[in-house]
């Protein structure tokens, strides 16, 4: 039980990666704080975490909304008593070639992807400033790296949370809080699910091990990360992809 007496956050916890997330975390010891918008699905997962035998609270928030995001971390704080871990999961995709692309679409996944991670990380990093200790994990993705046509807000919002998570990583590693990044290639979530079939089968050609991944393996990377065992591992993106990028 690598977590016990931990608590972490996990934003768009309620289903598909940051679910997964969430269970395993759960599984070692933590305490779980969920953030999501979708309040049906939200308490589904809460009840799943809370028969691991967790203290679990689902709270529906806004990651674009800084009073939303403060006023959601001193509810945790007021529930569960501390904040140990925070994992920046929430994100969408809107798709579409660039000349028509709408500034609605670009502001909206800008908005969640990025100023959602940064409005959290700045109202829990105050708090773990306090307590000298913190882990931060952000999901970001092999397209903010590669690029992918037709995803150019998204490619711009996961590129930006990696230049945000080594920056944070130099502002708070002398108070011992650590700040990473994971870059998930394709991993099987609804996402990829409604995808036709012909295009799964060239993603499957364009990766070297041959298969998608699974939110498990992005949830096995967080728990690395966010364990004693990467205490000197911060500003880094780990790459989560079945060899597609290398």
């Amino acid at each position: 039980m690598k977590l016990t007496q931990q608590v972490a956050i996990v934003t768009g916890g309620a289903r598909g990666i940051g679910r997964e997330i969430a269970l395993t975390l759960a599984r070692e010891g933590a305490d779980i704080a969920l953030f999501d918008v979708n309040a049906q699905i939200l308490e589904q997962t809460v009840g799943e975490l809370r028969a691991l035998g967790r203290r679990a609270e689902g709270f529906a928030v806004d990651v674009t909304d800084g009073k939303q995001v403060d006023e959601g971390v001193g509810k945790v704080l007021d529930k569960l008593g501390r904040i140990d871990i925070l994992i920046n999961n929430a994100g969408i995709t809107k798709d579409g070639l660039l000349i028509r692309m709408d500034d609605a679409q670009w502001d909206r996944v800008l908005n969640i992807n990025l100023k959602g991670t940064f409005l959290c990380t700045r109202a829990v990093a105050k708090h773990m400033l306090k307590q000298r200790r913190g882990r931060i994990v952000n999901i970001a993705s092999i397209v903010g790296i590669i690029g992918n046509a037709g995803q150019a807000n998204y490619a711009a919002s996961k590129a930006g949370i990696i230049g945000l998570t080594k920056s944070v990583a130099k502002e708070l590693a002398s108070r011992s809080i650590t700040c990473n990044a994971i870059a998930p290639g394709f991993i099987k979530t609804e996402m990829t699910d409604v995808l036709p079939e012909e295009a799964k089968q060239r993603l499957l050609a364009a990766i070297p091990m041959g298969e998608l991944g699974q939110p498990a393996d992005v949830a096995n990377a967080a728990l690395f990360l966010v364990s004693d065992e990467a205490r000197y591992v911060t500003g880094h993106v780990l790459v989560v992809d079945g060899g597609l990028a290398m």
